[in-house]
């Protein structure tokens, strides 16, 4: 087992263990423990009562997180030329076709949101290997497949985040960075649960949120009350 650290340990003192915080306590907890050089993430991670092998409790959404992540998202608009000074002017840091589809086919795919046109989707089909198990595929239901191309750049650059529950049914997403206001942590978070309960599959029985927890890049997790929450 690796030894914990010094910085870990006085983290650890900060979080009683017993107790289960409100996501506005959280979200100030997590900016003290938060020690490190770098502007850590802060993440939320929501354990659901789904069963995600079956498609009627597969649980997944867009919200659009009124702080923003923080983050600086890179996103490459697949469109055809007509649509290229839309996505340009919207804010893509890559616009373009045929040479980008090129790039990834090769291995490039440094970005973090895909947008595309339904009539493009075609040309992407054959690069789902790539794309897909690194969550880059544009999908309809998360609004990365659009005729409004500018509408979506500009909403993905707000901080628009697509989750899904994963395999073992806990949806993890960052809700923003350690330099943000604890209000402003906290907002995103109550934005991301209420969405994720507005989406309860009607077939998902007994409780739905079963656990949340929140930390940062470096940090222990800090358990939250889902009645709270």
């Amino acid at each position: 087992m690796g030894k914990v650290t010094k910085k870990r340990k006085e983290a650890l003192s900060k979080i009683d263990r017993t107790k289960l915080y409100s996501v506005q306590d959280a979200s100030a907890l997590v900016k003290e423990i938060a020690s490190s050089k770098f502007d850590e993430s802060i993440d939320l991670a929501v354990r659901l009562g789904v069963d995600p092998r079956k498609a009627n409790q597969m649980v997944r959404g867009v919200v659009t997180l009124p702080h923003g992540t923080g983050k600086d998202i890179r996103v490459l608009a697949l469109v055809t030329p007509d649509k290229e000074a839309e996505a340009q002017e919207a804010g893509a840091d890559f616009v373009g076709l045929d040479e980008y589809l090129q790039k990834i086919k090769d291995g490039w795919t440094d970005v973090d949101v895909i947008i595309t046109m339904p009539s493009v989707m075609g040309k992407l089909g054959p690069l789902g290997r790539v794309l897909g198990p690194r969550g880059l595929m544009p999908n309809p239901k998360t609004g990365t497949v659009t005729m409004d191309v500018a509408k979506a750049v500009r909403e993905v650059k707000a901080g628009k985040i697509d989750f899904k529950v994963d395999k073992t049914g806990i949806v993890h997403a960052p809700i923003g960075k350690a330099s943000f206001d604890a209000d402003k942590i906290s907002g995103n978070a109550n934005e991301l649960i209420q969405a994720l309960i507005k989406l309860k599959p009607s077939s998902a029985k007994g409780v739905y949120i079963k656990s949340i927890a929140m930390s940062s890049t470096m940090s222990p997790s800090i358990l939250i009350d889902t009645k709270v929450g």
